[in-house]
């Protein structure tokens, strides 16, 4: 296992353009590291130079407090598994899996190739298909595959270049679940590099959010959910993502299409000047008053322009007239997340039990204290609470110190349980 150190990484190519502009993180022993963005925001190219398969134009690389900006690729001892899975079609699982031992050569015994071959592919559930060409694999298998090879490496770390985005949407479902107890069993320290936020949010301790080459927050997935620090990290965590109103600055009062809540006095101290602000809601904070009151909450009656019923929720989309002064802001923030455009509707996520339908009246209600309140140009959160981010950060790491604890317990008392099988 080992720390990861990226210190002020820049990689510029030969135009000048910067992918990856002062990228700095510190990946902790055994920490499970997501890299996640929109395309082409520098992530894999940032983990290609953590491997050594991109140059990295200024800036320091430390593994274990050892520099290795100059270190060819097979120095580093870290195991890469690739998007596309890089399998050998003329080896079988077997070979496939030991071809990095093999290519050692003589510094592995055969009896200790097949000893790691076969705890890697128990590991693995691959056991009954070791005499099997790769071709005749399904996908998710041929992806077992590739981490095998990386797990009897016993690298310093694994890199994850989007292991799944081949996969149908059952199978990665499957793959996340062996993925994550796979990386807390060996406690290695991993780097994830996805687009998929469900596999950012669902397998990483922290998630490194970038943007066009820049580190924007890194966190755990609470905390991005909860307290991101700005407007492109609020709409890019989420799903559905998190809904984005107009308000105007009144005193003490936002005015949303919809209602007026009133402003804390810090927050009001914070827009002063301001005539208009971005406000943002979580779908899941918009409740039917009817179903679920909210004590003290801001209530609404607006016209459902469409539903979608799933079984254990309900979504509701309810349309409203976009600001223009804040149009721009909006649009721009969509195409940074790959979207379309600006999004002039409301999405609520209602409790099934809801009787709503398209064309109802209903009325709706939040509590204003979950709203988020940015600033339309710089995109800044002004409602960040910096204390709840630091109680939610010191948590995670708790949480995440104690389940590679209890991994480790496990392997070990499953390594005295062999041991006794084997007497």
């Amino acid at each position: 296992m080992s720390s990861i150190q990226l210190k002020n990484i820049v990689k510029k190519y030969g135009d000048g353009f910067p992918a990856v502009n002062d990228v700095s993180l510190d990946i902790a022993d055994g920490e499970f590291m997501i890299l996640v963005g929109p395309s082409g925001c520098g992530k894999s190219t940032l983990l290609r130079m953590v491997v050594g398969l991109e140059d990295i134009t200024s800036g320091d690389l430390e593994i274990n407090g050892k520099r290795v900006n100059d270190l060819a690729p097979r120095d580093r001892n870290l195991a890469m598994v690739f998007q596309n899975y890089a399998l050998y079609p003329h080896l079988t699982v077997f070979e496939n899996i030991a071809f990095p031992l093999r290519l050692s050569k003589g510094t592995h015994s055969e009896d200790e190739i097949q000893r790691k071959v076969r705890e890697a592919s128990k590991m693995l559930e691959l056991d009954d298909h070791l005499d099997r060409k790769p071709g005749n694999l399904s996908g998710g298998q041929r992806q077992r595959v590739a981490m095998g090879r990386a797990i009897v490496r016993e690298a310093d770390a694994f890199l994850f270049d989007e292991p799944l985005s081949n996969l149908d949407a059952k199978l990665r479902g499957q793959m996340r679940t062996e993925i994550a107890r796979m990386q807390r069993r060996l406690g290695i320290t991993t780097i994830y590099v996805t687009h998929d936020q469900t596999e950012a949010m669902t397998l990483g301790d922290r998630v490194a959010v970038l943007k066009k080459g820049v580190l924007q927050q890194c966190a755990s997935p609470r905390e991005l959910y909860e307290q991101p620090v700005n407007l492109f990290v609020a709409g890019f965590i989420g799903s559905p993502p998190m809904n984005f109103v107009p308000a105007r600055v009144e005193g003490d009062q936002l005015r949303l299409p919809f209602v007026s809540v009133p402003m804390t006095p810090q927050l009001a101290a914070d827009v002063k000047g301001k005539d208009v602000v971005i406000v943002g809601i979580r779908p899941e904070y918009i409740k039917d008053a009817e179903v679920n009151p909210v004590s003290g909450g801001a209530t609404f009656r607006a016209l459902v322009d469409q539903t979608e019923w799933l079984g254990n929720e309900q979504y509701a989309y309810i349309p409203f007239e976009q600001d223009s002064s804040v149009q721009g802001h909006l649009d721009n923030l969509e195409k940074e997340l790959d979207g379309e455009g600006a999004r002039s509707q409301i999405v609520v996520n209602l409790d099934a039990r809801s009787q709503i339908f398209e064309g109802d009246e209903v009325e709706f209600a939040f509590d204003p204290a979950h709203m988020h309140v940015f600033d339309p140009e710089s995109g800044h959160n002004y409602t960040r609470n910096e204390e709840k981010a630091g109680r939610i950060a010191e948590a995670s790491e708790k949480q995440r110190k104690a389940a590679l604890k209890r991994a480790q317990e496990r392997d070990a008392k499953g390594a005295i349980s062999r041991g006794n099988d084997v007497a």
